[in-house]
């Protein structure tokens, strides 16, 4: 046992057994249970576990103290709970037993002993109850866990007790307290109002128009009432004769789905069976004035693969013997779909990416306003219909969903997948829940107080049993059936390194026992990616983060709702204030334009602050390598997105094809932040330039097109100048989680190095190993013309006094007169003249075209006469001529091209590796019979940008914060990261832990694999290296 874990096991034992002499004269304090508030960020999480009826008689029959936690978002409001006896508490520190619903923050989880109610001195257990999200191992809950477990499993008597609602079943086996039949009622409710919106978009009003949202009512009575009027007008007129037949599907036999049965009654419904389907919906007599629903068993849409009869007890037991025929049999005929039904690992899914595909287009087939609703009231994400991408929330419950793999004639599907569906019926679904919990509330009170008073012994026995089946966690260790648990627990303790997520707490604060000092974060700059990095690192509460930038306004924004976090104002060009700032701070984070990147640098060496950054790994930067290193400080840079992602991620999939003993062929890795399609389509279409806006630096997409490149591909060393790195482009880049998608690509700088960072072996021996930048089609033609114009000239313009610089308007011309040599006059006929000039012999016509149609849209040259002055959009201030012209470029990019409210981004990452088995590498394969051995392994991540942050801010901001808290902690405990200067997949085990992290967070890779055929190695129909070398080499 470690020092701390003896530590705490001996004081375990001393707060247990050791008399308590100075407290012998006190009145022991009365039994206590806290309702504790939920999770401030769950805004709709307004459910209660105990009612103020509850309380009354708590208080009054037991003889039991209750606390509550404040809160103005309860269903019940706080009088109520005073008038039924209950005090109010901000902590609810002196509770034995607390409650509440969803999972406790973790910074406000008590887990430190209390003072017994019998006998006086005693120092006993905590005992927390709530819907844990642990049982099943859930990555993102580990941390919750920790909190209640000891080292090493030992025992640690004074740790809290957890109980998980969703483990309290009665002597059958099934749950005894949920919220199951609510999410149905709510489910329902919800899908139907999706539907009809639905519908709308069509252009088709349904009755379902006015279905009321579950959360718009005080109650289910209500919400019934309201519904039934719906359906006496169904009766009445029927439903809209364009859409056909109205027929809802619903799978699963639980609560859940007793819960929609029970709210569609309602509904003129008329109950049929899969087999009625076809018929159903292809008579035109069918009556309109009537609701179908099939409640599809899974002997309906089951079968065997052997040929067999469906069996129940037999499915159970091979599972992997059946597949799912729900595509086929039920999906087509469905007006909407309602999933009650949940799917486990090893069962076939009900519906495959692939079985949508089949799904969508049978119902086409079949007629309109087919199988285009769901709603996944089980809120299974990627389970039992795998194309299910996330969980939607009460405040956007439906999202369309358009998978990248689906062709491009098949429509996208709506989808509703709520996971809180309850918290939208508070007080029905509080009543219930109250009522179900408290046999088992009052069995622990009865537990803590050793006796059975008020209590049959078989009544009693039967909720401790209960109890005991749903006890996860006791004095620091797991108990039962769940002891697994502790190898996820220890991987995640592992992984963060975390000093205090697992340490028994005195406060409810999530700070180490010892209580001590904050570690301080130091983050310089509050750019486009700074806000998701702040978020992360704030949810530390042992972490001081301080984000210091020249606009003091963007530091105030980034932290003004984090109660650790603060704004300074710092000029980067003031030494001695930054040196101040890093000498304070326990580690510095450099989101600042890469320029400033090395002398911060410098200055942590000199001050032995280790340092983080997102950018590439500059010469100025490797320079400092060896005083780093001397002087044990680790500069950790490409930690970002692209750096940074893309590294970790190939490292992964190279790991683990190493260790099943593959050797690799080809390496092919594209990136790329782009519009998000919808965004493109709907807002940009041909006529705004390049297919691109912007949520990070313009400089560095512009700094790019200036970079030249060297890469293999088919055998083939290419090195490409800067000046021709526009034009030698791939223009066609296929995404194999993406195939609706069409990009074009553009070699990313010297590819040639990563033979050795991936440890990808000898060169003479690979294919192909290329790294590229996703685009658009059409953006490399349109910036090459920029480029020869001389739009991303980094010397300062010319004056001429004869032709001053008036306005943006000019921009153009002076360009181009710094380009061509001579004074080019400003009207739009000689503007037009002189870009004929200079770009005719480097462009097609079509392109000159499209570049002066761009340039006017830009507002950088003068319109042509006959458009209107009012269609030109304005621009900023005037411009300063004595600048260079790609920093007057930036300014005009980053205002016309900047992301309009309501628009989102897209992150599109890909590697393609090519490998054949180690054992027949040297084996003297010809190329004919490598290509018949090899396997195509891809690793893709498609990520869209949200509300509250952009893709590529949250793709380059997360993983700076995970990788700096994880050095933050590495270091404290003496781990070994290293120092010098690092990429992540030098530092041990940083890159696991960053990939780790995001994908709690959402942002993960997805990982395929296949076997290509020879013959399409190098055809258009092939993997993406084929592709690549037919599309670069055939237009060369």
């Amino acid at each position: 046992m470690s020092a701390t874990g003896l530590r705490r096991s001996l004081s375990g034992r001393l707060l247990k057994y050791a008399p308590q002499r100075s407290l012998t004269t006190l009145a022991p304090p009365k039994l206590t249970v806290g309702i504790r508030r939920e999770d401030p960020s769950r805004i709709w999480e307004r459910r209660c576990p105990l009612t103020p009826d509850a309380v009354q008689e708590l208080v009054q029959q037991d003889g039991v103290d209750v606390l509550v936690q404040p809160c103005d978002r309860r269903v019940f409001h706080v009088d109520h709970f005073l008038k039924a006896g209950a005090k109010l508490h901000p902590t609810l520190e002196p509770a034995h037993i607390i409650v509440g619903i969803k999972e406790t923050p973790l910074n406000e989880l008590i887990t430190s002993p209390v003072s017994a109610a019998q006998p006086p001195g005693l120092q006993v257990h905590r005992t927390h109850l709530m819907f844990s999200h642990t049982t099943k191992g859930q990555p993102y809950n580990m941390p919750l866990l920790s909190r209640f477990l000891g080292e090493s499993d030992s025992q640690f008597p004074t740790l809290p007790r957890l109980i998980d609602y969703e483990l309290l079943t009665g002597s059958d086996g099934k749950r005894t307290v949920g919220f199951g039949w609510f999410a149905g009622v709510a489910g329902a409710l919800e899908s139907l109002s999706a539907l009809a919106h639905a519908h709308l978009e069509m252009g088709v009003a349904s009755p379902f128009l006015h279905t009321p949202r579950p959360h718009t009512h005080p109650s289910i009575p209500s919400l019934r009432t309201t519904l039934r009027a719906i359906g006496q007008r169904i009766s009445e007129d029927g439903t809209p004769k364009p859409l056909g037949p109205f027929v809802i599907g619903l799978t699963g036999n639980g609560q859940v789905s007793q819960g929609v049965l029970s709210i569609l009654e309602e509904l003129p419904i008329v109950k049929v069976g899969v087999k009625d389907l076809p018929s159903l919906v292809g008579n035109p007599e069918t009556d309109l004035r009537k609701v179908y629903l099939v409640h599809a068993s899974p002997e309906d849409y089951l079968s065997r693969t052997d040929g067999g009869q469906y069996s129940r007890s037999h499915y159970y037991q091979n599972p992997s013997l059946y597949k799912s025929d729900f595509a086929t049999k039920v999906a087509p005929y469905l007006t909407l779909f309602l999933n009650g039904v949940g799917w486990l690992p090893g069962f076939p899914r009900l519906m495959t990416n692939e079985d949508l595909a089949v799904a969508l287009n049978r119902a086409a087939e079949i007629g309109p306003a087919r199988f285009g609703i769901i709603g996944d009231i089980s809120c299974d994400i990627e389970g039992g219909l795998e194309f299910m991408p996330k969980a939607s929330t009460l405040s956007e419950p439906v999202f369309k969903h358009r998978p990248a793999f689906l062709p491009p004639h098949l429509p996208a599907v709506h989808i509703m997948s709520v996971d809180i569906l309850p918290s939208s019926l508070p007080l029905d679904a509080s009543n219930h829940f109250s009522g179900v919990l408290m046999p088992y509330l009052r069995a622990l009170v009865r537990g803590y107080r050793g006796t059975r008073a008020g209590a049959s012994a078989e009544q009693q026995c039967q909720y401790e049993e209960a109890l005991e089946r749903a006890t996860v966690a006791r004095e620091g260790q797991l108990v039962g059936k769940h002891k697994w648990l502790r190898d996820p627990v220890e991987k995640w303790r592992s992984a963060s390194a975390s000093s205090t997520v697992h340490t028994t707490t005195s406060s409810t604060k999530l700070a180490p026992a010892e209580n001590a000092a904050h570690k301080k974060v130091l983050m310089l700059g509050s750019g486009m990616v700074a806000g998701p990095a702040v978020d992360e690192i704030s949810k530390r509460g042992d972490v001081e983060l301080i984000v210091a930038s020249n606009s003091i306004d963007e530091a105030k924004d980034l932290t003004r709702h984090l109660p650790n976090a603060r704004a300074r104002f710092l000029d980067v060009n003031d030494n001695e204030e930054m040196a101040r700032l890093i000498e304070q701070a326990d580690i510095v984070i450099s989101l600042l334009p890469v320029p400033f990147h090395p002398s911060v640098a410098e200055l942590c060496i000199q001050l032995g602050k280790n340092m983080v950054t997102a950018s590439y790994i500059s010469p100025a930067m490797r320079a400092l390598h060896e005083r780093a290193e001397s002087s044990g400080v680790l500069l950790l840079n490409e930690i970002g997105l692209d750096p940074g992602i893309d590294h970790c991620s190939a490292h992964s999939l190279l790991s683990r094809l190493r260790s099943e003993h593959k050797r690799v062929l080809s390496f092919t890795s594209f990136c790329g932040g782009l519009p998000a399609p919808d965004v493109v389509s709907s807002t940009q279409g041909d006529s705004v330039p390049l297919g691109y806006k912007f949520s990070w630096s313009p400089r560095g997409v512009l700094s790019a097109a200036l970079n030249g490149a060297r890469f293999k591909l088919g055998g083939k060393v290419v090195e490409i100048p800067s000046e021709g790195i526009l034009q030698r482009y791939f223009p066609d880049v296929s995404v194999p989680e993406g195939a609706a998608l069409r990009f074009e690509g553009i070699a990313n700088r010297d590819s040639l190095p990563y033979v050795e960072t991936y440890g990808l072996g000898d060169l003479g021996k690979l294919r192909t190993v290329l790294r590229g930048t996703l685009r658009y089609p059409g953006f490399s033609d349109l910036m090459d013309a920029f480029k020869t114009i001389g739009l991303l000239s980094l010397s300062p313009l010319p004056l001429h006094p004869q032709v001053p610089f008036t306005g943006w308007t000019d921009l153009t011309r002076f360009a181009l007169q710094h380009s061509l040599g001579m004074k080019v006059p400003g009207d739009y006929d000689s503007i037009q003249a002189a870009l004929v000039d200079i770009l005719q012999g480097r462009h097609r016509k079509e392109i000159v075209e499209k570049v002066i149609d761009s340039l006017m849209w830009l507002g950088i040259m003068p319109p042509h006469p006959s458009l209107s002055p009012a269609n030109i959009s304005p621009l900023p201030g005037p411009p300063s001529p004595v600048i260079a012209p790609i920093d007057l470029f930036i300014q005009v990019l980053a205002h016309k091209l900047r992301y309009l409210p309501g628009e989102r981004d897209m992150v599109v990452l890909t590697h393609e590796i090519v490998v054949v088995p180690d054992h027949e590498w040297d084996g003297g394969l010809d190329k004919a019979q490598m290509k018949e051995l090899a396997e195509v392994h891809t690793s893709t991540l498609i990520t869209y940008g949200t509300p509250k942050a952009s893709a590529m801010a949250t793709c380059v901001g997360l993983p700076v914060a995970f990788a700096a808290l994880a050095i933050l902690d590495g270091r404290s405990t003496a781990t070994g990261l290293g120092s010098g200067v690092r990429g992540p997949t030098e530092v041990p085990g940083l890159w696991r832990v960053v990939l780790d992290r995001l994908e709690e967070a959402g942002v993960r890779m997805k990982e395929r694999v296949c076997k290509v055929p020879g013959r399409h190695v190098s055809s258009r129909e092939g993997m993406m290296e084929g592709k690549l070398s037919l599309g670069f080499f055939g237009s060369s």
